[in-house]
């Protein structure tokens, strides 16, 4: 869990995003005195809906307001509901002939505020009524008996619901009526990795490393249980799953689900979780749904939705479209209709679900250059691979492999740590190759192709720089052992390096005393073209990548380096220079070794 904020305390953050939001948006209005933030453009011949909260979940519930979502939002403090007084001005400032509908998450404080909200606007003579959105599967229908499920962020669906078919100039009760459905056909369970923290509140005991939560609310309330030790992606995703599907849990089997069912799914991040984790427990989500279930949405939506502050977890809710449609007298599409009507609500998501137009000439250039690309390898192209070959790669993959975890350690202390990420998949990806072909072996250039597509998979600048090398190394021994129909020698060898090393000098000004890999490239290269000597080009390859220590970085990461960084920073070598020179190492004792 983050305890460090920019704010040491909420006072006057909430007004701040607020003010942030509508200055981004033309047309929202704020009443800042009371927190609202309302549609400028609502038409009063539309049935007005106003949602809201505590504050600390955005883009919820101010991020919804927009033409066929909310016509306003209430916003409390930092997970409190809002003043009675704050929704009822938020109903003055989107007034409707047609009615108000108050969409209320289930909490307590909500209930009771939006509740007194609706008796005193039917007081005054509005037609005001309410939706209670509760669609939690967490906690069950014993635990949650006497309270009710929590609400999460299924409720988003209601509202997009329930906003589009106001904008529909659907009559009051029929708003109402599908949004009520809509609650009944969802299902929503979160799991995190721990809690949540407010600023300048004292923080919650933090969640093991080791364990998740399954259950947490969104508000720190306790979880349905702690998982420890931490388990799989997919187990986790099955768990959820379990429980949102089991139609044997008499407990929370809350909403039967088909595979001829139109589903929808929403995943919500609560904050903290990273967009690339985050994404990718979305789709594992997916394919679980679809191997164990036979279930595939028809609509996915996913993102930032409701958070929890800063909170590192996510929930994943699924309706049935189907069950809210047949219950609505409509068909299936029609409701879909309603997901998939545009909104100018700033938080909705995007997602192009609109056809595309189809391009045929695109589509035929597309399958000829890929059927290019499959005929350009040629198993026999250029002279047989030495025996010595692949035992030499394999060796050099292996000793790099082995160096990885200091090659990580160094590249931590100037950079990301990412480097030796990158060189372990340059050698597992050339490994697998080799285990591929060792038993039929093809021409040396068809194996560099591929090495060199082996390089090319793993990104970064060094997977770059050592992919150009080899693929201009490539090129110029086909000119040599193919054109000229020259010999495999160190010497053709050597003079493919040659030029390939000027090749790369063309994409990279990085030179000798730079503290690049281009230190060991580099004086191994020219070594090697000077003396046709491997095993005395690697020695100065080797050295010179321990001079990298006494060097200062002029690119990458490392850069950002300052000079008071420490004894620890300043005498370690370039991590990508270390690397090259253990492969070089590796390779030459292997040649020697074979």
């Amino acid at each position: 869990m983050s305890r460090k904020h920019f704010f040491p305390n909420p006072e006057g953050v909430v007004v701040h995003m607020l003010n942030s939001l509508v200055k981004r948006n033309s047309f929202m209005g704020l009443d800042v005195s009371n927190r609202v933030v309302y549609n400028t453009a609502h038409p009063p011949d539309q049935v007005t809906i106003i949602s809201g909260g505590g504050s600390g979940h955005e883009p919820a519930w101010s991020g919804f307001v927009g033409d066929g979502m909310l016509s306003a939002a209430v916003c409390g403090d930092i997970f409190a509901s809002p003043s009675t007084k704050q929704i009822m001005a938020g109903i003055r400032n989107v007034p409707s002939n047609e009615g108000v509908i108050l969409c209320i998450t289930n909490y307590t404080g909500d209930m009771l505020h939006f509740g007194l909200a609706r008796e005193k606007g039917q007081a005054l003579g509005y037609k005001v009524d309410v939706i209670c959105m509760a669609e939690d599967a967490a906690l069950g229908r014993e635990k949650s008996e006497k309270v009710g499920r929590r609400g999460l962020a299924g409720n988003l669906l209601v509202i997009k619901l329930s906003g589009a078919a106001s904008q529909k100039g659907w009559a009051f009760q029929r708003v109402r009526k599908i949004g009520e459905l809509g609650n009944s056909q969802l299902v929503t369970i979160g799991t995190s990795l721990d809690h949540c923290h407010v600023p300048g509140r004292e923080a919650f005991e933090s969640v093991p490393d080791d364990a998740c939560v399954v259950g947490m609310g969104i508000h720190n309330e306790p979880g349905l249980r702690t998982i420890s030790p931490m388990p799989a992606p997919e187990d986790i995703i099955k768990e959820m799953l379990k429980y949102l599907l089991d139609p044997k849990d008499t407990d929370r089997a809350f909403v039967p689900f088909s595979p001829s069912d139109s589903i929808v799914m929403l995943v919500n991040n609560f904050g903290g979780l990273s967009n690339l984790e985050f994404d990718a427990m979305v789709n594992i989500a997916l394919e679980i749904l679809e191997s164990d279930y036979n279930l595939k949405p028809v609509r996915i939506y996913a993102g930032v939705l409701e958070t929890s502050l800063n909170g590192q977890g996510f929930s994943i809710t699924l309706g049935n479209m189907s069950g809210m449609a047949k219950g609505m007298e409509l068909t299936d599409e029609e409701v879909i209709e309603l997901l998939d009507a545009p909104t100018n609500a700033p938080a909705w998501p995007k997602n192009g679900y609109r056809p595309s137009n189809y391009n045929k000439e695109t589509e035929e250039l597309r399958n000829k250059a890929n059927a290019a690309h499959e005929s350009q390898s040629g198993r026999d192209k250029g002279p047989a691979i030495p025996a010595s070959l692949i035992p030499a790669l394999r060796k050099a993959c292996n000793d790099a492999l082995a160096a990885e975890p200091k090659i990580t350690q160094y590249d931590l202390q100037m950079g990301d740590g990412d480097c030796g990420e990158a060189v372990a998949g340059v050698c597992k990806n050339i490994l697998t190759n080799l285990d591929s072909v060792e038993a039929n072996p093809p021409a040396i250039l068809a194996l560099l192709e591929s090495v060199g597509e082996n390089v090319e998979d793993v990104g970064g600048s060094l997977g770059a720089i050592l992919s150009i090398l080899v693929t201009a190394f490539t090129n110029t021994l086909s000119a040599s052992t193919l054109q000229s129909n020259a010999p495999l020698s160190i010497d053709t060898v050597s003079q493919a390096a040659s030029l390939a090393l000027e090749n790369l000098k063309s994409y990279t000004s990085a030179r000798e005393g730079d503290r690049t890999v281009m230190d060991v490239l580099i004086p191994f290269i020219d070594t090697l073209a000077e003396t046709k000597d491997l095993g005395k080009s690697v020695q100065v390859a080797q050295q010179r990548a321990q001079e990298t220590a006494e060097m200062k970085a002029k690119f990458g990461r490392a850069t950002y380096v300052g000079d008071g960084m420490g004894e620890d920073r300043s005498k370690i070598p370039d991590p990508g220079a270390y690397a090259a020179g253990v492969w070089l190492k590796g390779l030459e004792e292997g040649f020697r070794g074979a």
